[in-house]
């Protein structure tokens, strides 16, 4: 075999590795979030709304808001 198809079957393998993670990990998330809900940390309506807001906002905005928040607790 040539060197350009061990390369192309190499990518292919990594790839397909990765969405074996990807889904791994997307399992692990909706696991906790479905278990977190069950004992009542919070409602499925929460957790949309803060979806939504979390997918509107930069991941600047966010960082910024958690030192606030964070900031914030350490005056209490």
């Amino acid at each position: 075999m040539s060197r350009d198809v061990l390369n192309i079957l190499d990518i292919a393998g990594q790839l397909a590795d990765l969405k074996d993670v990807d889904y791994r990990n997307t399992l692990a998330i909706a696991v906790l979030i479905e278990l977190l809900i069950e004992k009542g940390l919070f409602t499925r309506q929460e957790f949309m709304k803060k979806s939504r807001e979390m997918e509107s906002a930069s991941l600047a905005e966010i960082i910024l808001k958690r030192r606030s928040e964070i900031q914030s607790q350490r005056q209490m």
